[in-house]
C-alpha cells in the first residue's frame, strides 16, 4: 500500500511516499529557516503563507522522486495536530481535496506520535528487520514538545512524561536568541558548544525529584539570562562557547536521566529517541553511551527523519488506515494535544 504523507504542523512543508508503513520511497521537505531567521523565531502568519506556496511543489517532487503517479497512491495521511492552526489547515485542506478528488481514504495523524515511526523507516532494499519491538519507551524531543511515551503498538501509546513549560527545543531557540547566535537556535548552540567547557557553569538540573518523569526547561533558560545580565562587560567568544556548552549539557543530562528513569518505570529494554532535538550531537552521543551501560537497545533515526517530515506521517497513517481509522472530509485541525 502506497501512502502519501503530508506534514505542515509548523514551519516545514513535508511530503513523502511510504510503502507498507516502512519502505521509504521518497521524502521532500521545504524549510522556512531563512524566512524566520531575521525574527529569531517562527512567525505563524508567514509560516502558513509559505505552506500555501510550497505544498503543491513539494508533493509533486515527492511523487517524482518515488517514481509514482498520483493515481497509484492508495491513501493520504496528514498531520492533524498539534501545531500552528494556520499551518495545519493548509496541509489538511490539500489532503482532503486530494482524498475527495481521487476517492482514496484519508487519516489524520498526531504529529508527536508520528515521530516514533521514524525508527521503522528504511529505504527500499535496505534493512527493515532491525526495528523496535513493542512495547518500548520513546523520548520525543522537539521545538514545542518534550514527551515520554510508552509505545504499546503502532497505534497505541501512553504519555508517561511531558513538558510543563518550555520544551527542550524551545529553550534552545530562546537561549540562542539571548546569546545572539541566530535561528534556528538548536543547531547554533550544538556547533558552538563543541569547543566549549560543559562544566563551566553548573546550572541546576530542573524537575529531578524521584519518580518525576515530567520536564521543565524555563528555569535553566532564566538562569542563562541571569548569568548574562550579571556580566556587565559582555560575553567574549571563549565564554560564549563555555556558556553554550554548559546550557546544552544541562538539558541533555535531564533528558537522559528522565529517559533512563522511564525505561525503568515500565521495565523496558528498548528506547527510541526522535524529534528535531534528536539531531543534537551531544544528546545522541551521551544517550548512546548511557544506553550501552544500561544494556538497552537504542534506536535513533537519521537526522533527516528526526526533524519534521512527511515520511513519519505516512508511516503512522498506513497503520491507522490498515486498522480502519479513516476520517471524513470534516477532518479538522487539532492545534493542541488533547
Amino acid at each position: 500500500m502506497l501512502i502519501l504523507g503530508i506534514e505542515s504542523s509548523c514551519d516545514d512543508t513535508g511530503a513523502a511516499v511510504v510503502e507498507d508503513g516502512g519502505i521509504l520511497r521518497s521524502s521532500v521537505v521545504s524549510s522556512q529557516d531563512a524566512i524566520h531567521a531575521k525574527y529569531g523565531g517562527i512567525v505563524p502568519e508567514l509560516a502558513s503563507r509559505r505552506h500555501i506556496e510550497m505544498i503543491i511543489p513539494v508533493v509533486d517532487e515527492a511523487l517524482k522522486q518515488a517514481s509514482v503517479a498520483i493515481e497509484e497512491i492508495d491513501g493520504v495521511a496528514v498531520t492533524q495536530g498539534p501545531g500552528l492552526a494556520g499551518s495545519l489547515l493548509v496541509g489538511l485542506s490539500f489532503a482532503k481535496s486530494l482524498s475527495y478528488a481521487r476517492a482514496i481514504p484519508i487519516t489524520g495523524v498526531n504529529h508527536i506520535e508520528a515521530h516514533v515511526m521514524a525508527a521503522f523507516l528504511h529505504k527500499s532494499g535496505g534493512k527493515g528487520t532491525d526495528v523496535p519491538a513493542f512495547p518500548f519507551v520513546a523520548l520525543i524531543v522537539s521545538g514545542g514538545h518534550t514527551t515520554l511515551l510508552h509505545v504499546k503498538d503502532f497505534t497505541r501509546c501512553e504519555i508517561i512524561g511531558h513538558t510543563v513549560d518550555d520544551a527542550a527545543g524551545e529553550a534552545f531557540d530562546k537561549v540562542a536568541k539571548l546569546l545572539g547566535l541566530g535561528y534556528p537556535g538548536g543547531l547554533a548552540i550544538d556547533r558552538l558548544a563543541k569547543d566549549g567547557n560543559p562544566s563551566f557553569v553548573e546550572f541546576t538540573r530542573p524537575y529531578m525529584a524521584k519518580g518525576n518523569l515530567n520536564f521543565s526547561f524555563s528555569g535553566v533558560k532564566t538562569a542563562v539570562l541571569t548569568y548574562v545580565k550579571g556580566r556587565n562587560g559582555g560575553l567574549p567568544p571563549e565564554i560564549l562557547k563555555d556558556l553554550a556548552a554548559s546550557f546544552q549539557e544541562t538539558v541533555v543530562d535531564v533528558l537522559i536521566s528522565k529517559a533512563m528513569r522511564a525505561v525503568g518505570a515500565v521495565n523496558s529494554k528498548t528506547l527510541v529517541l526522535a524529534g528535531g532535538v534528536a539531531c543534537n550531537s551531544r544528546l545522541r552521543a551521551k544517550l548512546t553511551a548511557e544506553a550501552g551501560k544500561q544494556g538497552l537497545r537504542l534506536f535513533i533515526p537519521e537526522p533527516h527523519l528526526c526533524s519534521d517530515n512527511g515520511a513519519m506521517i505516512a508511516s503512522l497513517g498506513y497503520h491507522q488506515i490498515k486498522k480502519g481509522s479513516k476520517a471524513g472530509l470534516d477532518l479538522n485541525a487539532k492545534p493542541n494535544w488533547d
